[in-house]
């Protein structure tokens, strides 16, 4: 008798722990049907210029895109959240103007050259997910940068094409009518690779407008924008001319705050005063890029622009080897300056993010659209005293700099200044 009630208890436990196991397995299988969020970013102030988003928000991301953008999001929905307290949370950077066909062909200026960086090394770190290479490959050599960089990095990398055939090989190459071919660079554009290149770029012509007008033929074959680095002759050749009879609405001009006043006409006189033409230019249409670079970049332009409200339309680098260790130094150090001569945290992001996005005709890029692809930044505000210098080695003070915490690339951490995103490695004990 005992041990059939022995053997009827034993059985009901057995029935009460296989319903019990399965009645776990069953929540843990829900639970994690729940945790549709893969990636919370919780706590941070979200500027989204595109959304009008300027308030703390949490930000969801889940298989790789942009999921919600939103007040309060359960930190149960998700299977990893990082705390973004008191940090900025903006789109991912996109830097308008960079060189990074970066190679070793020793007699090379900049395509396939030494002055051109490899991306990833300078990109993350600063909150960059996109760059726009401005012209370092034409028709001929676009599609080895394509293979040797643009195909191996992380970054995202569109571009503008040289309207010489061999880019910006050197600055005698440069020179070169009979290499400048509208046909073949539109061809290379419309034919081959519309989703990379973007625009046309015309640059340190020592004659008059004679490629700018090339390039322009090339940017009406290819319905694409004419970038300029416009002023290597002697004497300066007109901008306004330029602006009102040569560059199309939606064209850019870049290196627009550089001062070199014997090669370039200037925006701002000796007076310090805008060049009326300047605003007539920018409501006609014409784009003015920074480009601040190792030699184009002047507080003697900038400031006395800003403050008679002249904005640049982007703020890019023109990042290569002779501009970041100047006074560029990154995006962070080029944005903060920004603030420092009187531009609020929300108009630099904007030139940073959805403004080159729109300038370059890319609406799912410098945004944080539901379903878009997660490219996000999250900076610190920092405060204290803090110094800018111009390429003059002209210096003004500010008491804010941007740096950046944490940087997503398609939803993945590439850049994580402090470990955030990171658990304690005690943890990793614990597991043991």
């Amino acid at each position: 008798m005992n041990r059939k009630n022995n053997h009827s208890g034993t059985t009901a436990r057995a029935v009460l722990q296989y319903v019990g196991t399965c009645a776990i397995l069953l929540l843990l299988e829900l639970t994690a049907y729940a945790q549709d969020i893969d990636l919370l970013l919780k706590g941070g102030h979200v500027i989204d210029p595109k959304n009008n988003i300027d308030a703390v928000m949490d930000v969801a991301i889940s298989n790789r895109k942009i999921h919600r953008v939103a007040p309060n999001i359960p930190a149960a929905e998700a299977k990893k959240v990082i705390d973004v307290s008191g940090l900025y949370v903006t789109p991912g950077l996109v830097d308008m103007h960079v060189h990074v066909f970066h190679g070793t062909e020793p007699l090379s200026y900049i395509a396939d050259g030494h002055t051109s960086l490899p991306p990833d090394g300078f990109t993350f770190r600063s909150g960059v997910t996109t760059v726009v290479d401005a012209g370092s490959s034409g028709w001929r050599n676009f599609r080895q940068f394509k293979q040797q960089t643009i195909d191996r990095s992380q970054t995202r990398i569109l571009a503008f094409l040289n309207i010489v055939g061999t880019g910006m090989y050197g600055r005698f190459e440069e020179q070169d009518v009979s290499d400048m071919n509208p046909t073949m660079t539109s061809h290379m554009i419309t034919r081959l690779f519309p989703d990379l290149i973007v625009g046309i770029k015309s640059a340190h012509y020592w004659g008059g407008f004679t490629q700018v007008d090339l390039a322009v033929e090339a940017g009406n074959l290819a319905q694409v924008p004419v970038m300029v680095d416009f002023g290597e002759h002697q004497p300066p050749n007109s901008i306004e001319d330029l602006f009102m009879k040569h560059l199309r609405p939606g064209d850019i001009f870049t290196h627009t705050y550089s001062y070199g006043p014997a090669n370039r006409e200037t925006v701002v006189d000796e007076n310090l005063k805008v060049k009326p033409f300047i605003f007539e230019a920018q409501k006609r249409g014409i784009l003015f890029d920074v480009g601040h670079g190792g030699g184009a970049f002047s507080f003697r332009q900038a400031i006395p622009s800003l403050q008679q409200g002249f904005f640049p339309d982007v703020i890019s680098s023109d990042l290569h080897k002779d501009s970041m260790n100047g006074a560029f130094k990154d995006m962070c150090n080029l944005l903060s300056k920004f603030m420092a001569m009187g531009m609020s945290l929300q108009e630099v992001i904007h030139r940073s993010t959805w403004r080159p996005a729109q300038v370059i005709s890319r609406p799912k890029l410098g945004n944080l659209d539901v379903g878009a692809e997660a490219d996000v930044a999250v900076f610190r505000l920092r405060e204290g005293d803090f110094g800018f210098m111009d390429i003059r080695r002209m210096k003004i003070d500010g008491d804010k700099r941007l740096e950046a915490e944490l940087t997503l690339r398609a939803g993945r951490i590439v850049w994580d200044l402090n470990g955030i995103s990171a658990p304690y490695w005690e943890t990793e004990l614990g597991n043991e």
